[in-house]
C-alpha cells in the first residue's frame, strides 16, 4: 500500500499501486486536467508513471518551469510527426528542449521553404486537435534497432545501436508516430496549443562538420496563448534593436572577412567606447584598484604553469618566434600575478587590487560569431584581487555593492545572481572548493543577496558569482562575475609574507564588471536601440541653423557647448530645418538646438529633446547646467 507525501507536507495512501495521473484525480479534478508530468523522489517523469512504493510526488502543471520543458519537448515531436506525414521519406534524428523553444534535426533531399514550415505548422495544429494519447513503451535495444531500420530511419538505429547491449530503450508513440525518447512526455498532443516554428538552419549530424549536413527547424511553444505572444512581440522588438543593424545606422562600427571576430570601431562607436572605458576608469580609482597593463603575448610555459595550456589551449592563439612558443592571452590573470609576484609582498599590502583594460583573444568557432555579441578579440573590465582568505567575504560584498551601483548607472536594475559551483575538469582540492564555494556564499548572505545555484559551472579554477542584467525587453545578459581562485596563485608562485613573518600564498579573486567591452556595447545599443541617454550618447547634441545668416552664431553656440566638455556638431547646410531634423532625428541624437533670427537676437537657442519634445527657448548657460545635471545622474531611460 503506497503512501504518497506531497509538496505541502500532506500524506495519501493508496490500497494498490497507483499512477501520478491517479494522484492527481484523487486530489481534484482541475489538478487532473492540468497535469502535464509529476516529480517522484526528485525524479521527472510521465503522469502514466506506476508507484508502487512510499514516495514524495510533485505533480506538474504548466506553472512550473519542469512542465514548461515537457510542453517543449512534446511540441519538438510533434514537429517531428508532423514533417513525417508531410514528408515520409525525411528521416528524423535529434529534437531537444533549447532556451525558449526546442528544435528538430532532419535529413531530407531538399531544402525546406517558409511554404513548408507554414505547412507543418497547421498539420502539427491539426494533429493536436486530434488529442492523440503520447504512451511510454520500452523495447529491448536491438528490438528497437531493428524497428527503425525498418522503416528507414537509419539516424535513429544508429543512436539506438551505440547504446550498451542489454539496456531497455524508452519509445513514445502518439497516433501513427513513434520516436526515441527518454521523456518525459504530455499525457497527450491536446496539451499543445499554442507554438510556432522560426527558422531552418544547417546542423551538422553528431556536430562534426565531416558529417552529412542536416535541417534543423527552431520552434518555441509556450504554456498559454498571451506568453507566446509576448514572446513573439519580444522577438519584433529584439529585431529592431538588433547591434549589428543599428551599429550600421548610427555609423558606429563594422566588421569584415578580413578579421573575423575582430571590430572596426568608427569614430562614433569609438567615442561611445571612450565614455564607458573614462567611466569605469574612475570606477577603478574611486575603489582602491591600481590600473596595469601587461604584455599581449607570453611564453608557453607560463601558460602550462597557469593550468591555461591543459584546460583552454584549443580556445587559444599561438605563435612561434625563434624556436620559442607564445600564446596570445586569452585572459589576463597570469600577467597580474607576474606583477604582483616582482618584490616581496606583505600582508600589510592586502588586500592588493590591480585592474586592467586588457585586450584578449579567443579562437572562438567562426559560427558562433555575433556582431560585437561574441568575438575574438575583446577588451575586458578586468580585476583582480590579492587578499587572504579572511578578507575574501569582506572583498566579495564590496564588489557586490559595487558591480550593482554600476548597473544602475547605465540603466539596469534588475539583476539576478547566480553562484556557479565546480565542474568536472577543474584543477586544486576538493577541499579547497568546499572552503571556496564556501566564501562565495558566506558573502551573498551579508549582501543581503538571493541567489541561484549552477552545479557544474564553475570556471576550471574556482567557483563564481555571475551578475545578469535584464534589458528594457525582457532578455537577460550575463555580465559581472567574481571569481574565488586558490589554485592559480599556487601555481604561478605567488607568495607575501605573513604577520608570522612565514611566507603565504594569497588567494587571487578574478573579476570584472561589464565583462568584455564589445559585449556590454552591443547590450546597450539594444537596450536603448541606440536612443543612448546623454551621457553616453556620442553626439549629445547638433546646433541647427535655419538660414545662413545665423551661421555663424550656430557655429558660436556649438564651440561653447564643446568647450563646456559636450559632444557637439553644428549643421549650417543650406537645407530646410524640416530636413535637418529630420536627419538628426534618424540619428538619434538625444538634443537639437535650433537658432533663427530670433534666438540670435536674443542670445538664446530652440531646444528639442528627443522625441519631439519641445523645451522652449534657453540661455546657453542654462542649457549647460541642465546638460550637466543630466550627465552627472546618468539619467537613463530604455
Amino acid at each position: 500500500m503506497p503512501s504518497v507525501r506531497l509538496p505541502d507536507g500532506s500524506i495519501r495512501s493508496y490500497d494498490a499501486p497507483v499512477t501520478v495521473a491517479e494522484v492527481a484525480a484523487s486530489i481534484g479534478t482541475g489538478l487532473a486536467r492540468a497535469a502535464l508530468a509529476g516529480r517522484v523522489d526528485g525524479e521527472l517523469v510521465d503522469t502514466s508513471y506506476r508507484i508502487d512504493r512510499d514516495v514524495n510526488l510533485a505533480i506538474v502543471t504548466e506553472k512550473d518551469a519542469d512542465g514548461l520543458d515537457v510542453i517543449r519537448h512534446s511540441t519538438a515531436h510533434l514537429l517531428a510527426y508532423a514533417v513525417k506525414e508531410l514528408f515520409p521519406e525525411a528521416q528524423v534524428t535529434i529534437g531537444p528542449v533549447i532556451e525558449n523553444g526546442f528544435y528538430y534535426d532532419f535529413s531530407f533531399s531538399r531544402a525546406f521553404t517558409p511554404e513548408d514550415l507554414a505547412q507543418i505548422e497547421t498539420r502539427m495544429a491539426e494533429l493536436s486537435k486530434r488529442d492523440f494519447p503520447v504512451t511510454r513503451e520500452v523495447w529491448d535495444r536491438d528490438e528497437a534497432v531493428a524497428f527503425f531500420k525498418s522503416i528507414g530511419e537509419a539516424y535513429k538505429a544508429e543512436i539506438i545501436g551505440a547504446i550498451p547491449q542489454g539496456e531497455k530503450i524508452s519509445l513514445y508513440r502518439e497516433g501513427d508516430f513513434v520516436d526515441l525518447c527518454r521523456g518525459p512526455h504530455v499525457p497527450s498532443t491536446g496539451k499543445l496549443k499554442h507554438f510556432k516554428l522560426m527558422k531552418v538552419a544547417g546542423a551538422y549530424w553528431r556536430g562534426d562538420s565531416k558529417n552529412e549536413q542536416l535541417q534543423r527547424i527552431y520552434g518555441t511553444a509556450w504554456a498559454k496563448k498571451e506568453e507566446l505572444d509576448a514572446y513573439l512581440h519580444m522577438l519584433e522588438e529584439a529585431e529592431k534593436r538588433d547591434h549589428r543593424r543599428l551599429g550600421k545606422v548610427l555609423d558606429l562600427f563594422h566588421l569584415q572577412d578580413e578579421a573575423p571576430g575582430l571590430v572596426f570601431w568608427h569614430p562614433k562607436g569609438w567615442s561611445l567606447w571612450q565614455e564607458i572605458e573614462r567611466y569605469m576608469r574612475a570606477v577603478y580609482r574611486n575603489n582602491g584598484y591600481q590600473e596595469v597593463r601587461c604584455p599581449q603575448i607570453l611564453d608557453s610555459t607560463l601558460w602550462r604553469k597557469s593550468g591555461h595550456w591543459d584546460h583552454y589551449k584549443a580556445n587559444m592563439f599561438t605563435t612561434e618566434s625563434e624556436s620559442r612558443e607564445y600564446a596570445v592571452k586569452p585572459m589576463n590573470c597570469p600577467g597580474h600575478i607576474q606583477i604582483f609576484n616582482e618584490g616581496l609582498r606583505s600582508y600589510r599590502e592586502l588586500p592588493l587590487r590591480y585592474g586592467e583594460f586588457g585586450s584578449c583573444h579567443r579562437n572562438e568557432p567562426s559560427g558562433a560569431l555575433h556582431g560585437v555579441m561574441r568575438v575574438r578579440g575583446f577588451t575586458q573590465d578586468d580585476g583582480h584581487i590579492f587578499c587572504t582568505e579572511d578578507q575574501i567575504e569582506s572583498e566579495v560584498t564590496a564588489f557586490n555593492a559595487l558591480v550593482r551601483k554600476v548597473y544602475a548607472d547605465f540603466g539596469f536594475n534588475d539583476v539576478t545572481v547566480k553562484l556557479a559551483l565546480r565542474p568536472e575538469s577543474r584543477v586544486g582540492t576538493d577541499e579547497a572548493w568546499d572552503k571556496s564555494e564556501d566564501a562565495l556564499r558566506s558573502a551573498l548572505r551579508a549582501s543581503g543577496l538571493a541567489w541561484e545555484e549552477l552545479p557544474g559551472e564553475g570556471a576550471f579554477y574556482g567557483p563564481k558569482i555571475e551578475f545578469h542584467i535584464r534589458d528594457a525587453i525582457g532578455r537577460s545578459w550575463q555580465c559581472g562575475t567574481v571569481q574565488v581562485d586558490p589554485s592559480m596563485p599556487a601555481r604561478l608562485e605567488a607568495e607575501y609574507v605573513g604577520e608570522d613573518n612565514a611566507r603565504h600564498t594569497p588567494i587571487m579573486l578574478h573579476r570584472a564588471i561589464l565583462g568584455s567591452l564589445e559585449r556590454f556595447i552591443g547590450i546597450l545599443i539594444e537596450n536603448y536601440a541606440g536612443n543612448f541617454p546623454l551621457w553616453l550618447a556620442p553626439v549629445q547634441g547638433v546646433v541647427m541653423s535655419i538660414s545662413e545668416h545665423q551661421a555663424d552664431y550656430a557655429a558660436d553656440v556649438a564651440k561653447g557647448l564643446r568647450d563646456a566638455g559636450f559632444r557637439v556638431e553644428a549643421d549650417l547646410r543650406p537645407e530646410k530645418i524640416s530636413y535637418k531634423i529630420r536627419e538628426h532625428s534618424l540619428q538619434k541624437l538625444p538634443y537639437q538646438l535650433v537658432v533663427g533670427e530670433k534666438e540670435k537676437a536674443a542670445g538664446l537657442v530652440a531646444v528639442r529633446a528627443r522625441g519631439g519634445q519641445d523645451l522652449g527657448q534657453i540661455s546657453l548657460e542654462a542649457l549647460v547646467g541642465l546638460w550637466r545635471k543630466e550627465v552627472e545622474t546618468h539619467g537613463a531611460t530604455a
